[in-house]
């Protein structure tokens, strides 16, 4: 008689931690606490076979990013901890929103290590599916720039990986963060390979994904105060046909949680049973057409206690609890 193993792996790194952008910013390291304490206090943690996130190589990361936009993050990096040691200021600002600290090209790098670790994982078959908890976050990192409290897109970096390094013809991206993934829209348009279905609160940052996208990419925009019902009837009339249609071979979450009626970064209207909705729809795609194989990884989800419960309600899906 075989082993029963668990099937749904969780990754994370204690580097994901120390990227911080200073005081009072809402993509901070508590963002993990939350997560973590709610996994050890439900149990749900007990399921899951925990790994650590390995770093991405630089090649791996160009897959999806230009040359120049990883050697400025690293460049900049260098600076800024040559600085602190001269008394530097702690960190060093990219656009309004984004900056950098001496920790956050080891985060990044740790975060898309981690998509890619889980990639490998799942494609092997020893895991059905992951879930990646880490940050910084990456839909919004375009090819050649760093933006919206993401550095590298760790979801893009890994649907290129699955189909340059493991050879699949079909991959899917989801996406129901509150935001536009821009920069994932930015890497994989126009690419047949890959499919990507979103909804996301318009307008609203980061003020894209409304005008003429490629013929690969179904994202929809919703008005501010969409609440779950109607959520789940866009999925069913557009994604779902999309995605059957498309057979995807493997299939890639970004899994932003702020689009929950708690989270005050948004104003659209879910609950954790609309995302555990969300991840059955998802899974039911992936059973069928992908070997069941999924990739998830932590996008928004800014208020600690909403996002908390809410990654509990997606990986007790995922974990079939």
């Amino acid at each position: 008689m075989g082993l029963t193993v668990n099937k749904t792996g969780y990754y994370t790194h204690r580097d994901c931690w120390k990227h911080e952008m200073g005081a009072g910013h809402p993509e901070c390291p508590a963002r993990l606490d939350a997560i973590e304490d709610r996994l050890l206090m439900t149990g749900v943690g007990d399921a899951l076979e925990r790994r650590d996130a390995p770093l991405a190589s630089l090649s791996d990361v160009e897959l999806a990013h230009d040359r120049m936009h990883v050697a400025a993050l690293r460049g900049l990096t260098d600076r800024l901890v040559e600085e602190l040691t001269a008394g530097g200021p702690p960190h060093a600002q990219l656009d309004q929103d984004t900056s950098i600290n001496a920790f956050t090209w080891q985060a990044a790098l740790r975060s898309a290590g981690a998509a890619l670790a889980a990639t490998d994982a799942v494609m092997a078959g020893e895991l059905e599916n992951a879930f990646c908890a880490v940050r910084p976050p990456g839909h919004h990192a375009t090819r050649h720039q760093a933006m919206g409290f993401c550095f590298f897109n760790n979801v893009a970096v890994a649907a290129r990986y699955a189909l340059e390094r493991h050879g699949l013809q079909r991959v899917a991206v989801v996406d129901f963060d509150v935001h536009h993934g821009n920069g994932t829209e930015n890497i994989l348009s126009g690419d047949p390979r890959a499919l990507m279905v979103s909804f996301f609160q318009h307008p609203f940052y980061p003020y894209s994904g409304d005008v003429d996208p490629a013929p690969n990419m179904l994202n929809v925009p919703v008005p501010a105060y969409t609440r779950g019902m109607d959520l789940r009837e866009i999925i069913e009339m557009m994604w779902i046909p999309r995605l059957e249609t498309f057979r995807p071979e493997m299939i890639f979450i970004s899994a932003g949680f702020d689009a929950h009626r708690e989270d005050d970064m948004g104003q659209l209207g879910l609950t954790e049973n609309d995302f555990a909705w969300i991840t059955m729809r998802i899974k039911d795609i992936a059973r069928r057409f992908s070997k069941g194989r999924i990739v998830s990884c932590l996008e928004g989800g800014y208020n600690p206690p909403a996002l908390a419960r809410s990654v509990e309600a997606h990986l007790r899906v995922l974990a079939d609890l």
